[in-house]
């Protein structure tokens, strides 16, 4: 690799760290009778992202330039940012891709980049590296590439034909947050392409139910980004945008990124960033929400500012103050008022569901299907155990916030 390539790489790859958008969850495995095909989603495996079934995927994820003619107040590569610009070309990236596949670092690769000139010039630039990996070097590997709105229609129907999963950013959870840090930018213009790829996805979906060599449109359909922190908005709030997104547009899953503080930012943006717990909790509200039947107006009932606790997970948060409804006997309850108990996940759920219809299930098979029975025993019934039920919701709590850590001169 020359030094100019070094170089770019150092500079784009560092950029690209601000995405957090980057994950083959669900990527189909592309056909690979071809035997001059490269690259596959199912092998084994810098950034690293997980499949939901555990595999460990490695994707080349960089930036195809950091320069941009938008002036978005949070983002480091604004056109005011004093930041070191670079810029590959689509052969060097397609050269670093295959490079990087043949010696087994990657298995895909995740693009996305700074607008310059226009929409259309840097989206067709885009779609050109994924079309070359397919079609000329027959790429079999994962792509995602980051769409950008604004881009004409044609070209974003292009890059869904050559990548496995699209993504554009929502920025940030309301208009008026990005109407004041991002005000080259507009909701409804992101949520309109966001919806014409659903369409595009569902009716891809649909031909090749009837035709199954009918071409693929996105096969992994389709994620976004929302940055936490940057404006005003509560978790409430957030979690409200986020269900609105997953009902209108399919998404495959929405990423929560903690705001960054940015050197010579605007004075309108925060002095630090949100403790990451912020993000992390979101991410369980989030998963309450896609896998647990949860509303988002449940999950931040109760606080007025609309915050999650830091200190407790959202589904624990939500038992505390919802204490009528428990305990539950495991032997009996339906699935859906199961999958409410803390400390039991969807998998041990079904398992239980399972297990029971052979046998009675006591406190120490609960124990063995899970490592959340101490979370748990509070809120169930088993034949050997019913819990104490004078023990208030605060005393709960503080047994199972975290401690805090004791410092000395020791260590």
């Amino acid at each position: 690799m020359s030094s100019t390539i070094q170089s770019k790489l150092e500079i784009l790859a560092d950029a690209a760290k601000y995405d957090a958008s980057c994950a083959s969850s669900g990527a189909p495995k592309r056909d690979s009778r071809d035997q001059k095909g490269l690259g596959s989603t199912t092998g084994a495996g810098i950034c690293h992202s997980y499949t939901p079934d555990g595999r460990c995927v490695s994707l080349l994820k960089i930036l195809l330039t950091n320069a941009c003619i938008f002036d978005c107040a949070y983002c480091i590569n604004r056109r005011s940012s004093n930041v070191r610009r670079a810029r590959f070309t689509v052969d060097e990236v397609v050269t670093l891709t295959l490079e990087f596949y043949k010696r087994n670092y990657i298995e895909g690769l995740f693009l996305s980049s700074g607008i310059i000139r226009s929409a259309d010039y840097t989206m067709e630039m885009l779609v050109e590296v994924a079309r070359k990996l397919r079609e000329e070097h027959g790429f079999r590997g994962y792509i995602h590439l980051k769409a950008i709105p604004e881009a004409s229609q044609d070209l974003i129907a292009q890059a869904g034909r050559y990548a496995d999963r699209l993504s554009i950013n929502i920025e940030l959870p309301t208009e008026t947050g990005l109407k004041t840090f991002a005000p080259e930018k507009r909701t409804s213009t992101i949520r309109g392409t966001m919806a014409g790829l659903r369409l595009r996805i569902d009716e891809s979906k649909g031909e090749r139910k009837t035709h199954h060599k009918a071409p693929r449109f996105s096969p992994s359909g389709q994620s976004t980004q929302m940055i936490v922190g940057a404006d005003a908005a509560n978790d409430a709030t957030i979690l409200t945008t986020s269900a609105s997104l997953y009902a209108s547009y399919g998404l495959r899953r929405i990423y929560y990124s903690a705001f960054s503080p940015i050197p010579d930012s605007s004075q309108s943006l925060p002095l630090a960033a949100p403790p990451l717990a912020r993000e992390h909790r979101l991410y369980q509200a989030d998963w309450l929400m896609r896998y647990y039947g949860f509303e988002a107006s449940e999950i931040t009932e109760g606080d007025a500012t609309g915050m999650l606790d830091l200190s407790i997970d959202p589904k624990l948060a939500w038992a505390l103050r919802n204490r009528a409804r428990f305990p539950v006997d495991i032997n009996a309850a339906d699935r859906d008022v199961l999958l409410r108990v803390p400390g039991l996940g969807a998998r041990t759920v079904d398992r239980m569901i399972a297990a029971r219809r052979h046998r009675t299930l006591r406190l120490a098979d609960v124990m063995r299907l899970t490592t959340g029975a101490r979370r748990a025993r509070p809120f169930i019934i088993t034949p050997d155990h019913r819990p104490v039920q004078d023990v208030d919701s605060a005393t709960l709590h503080a047994r199972f916030a975290p401690k805090p850590v004791q410092m000395s001169l020791f260590g």
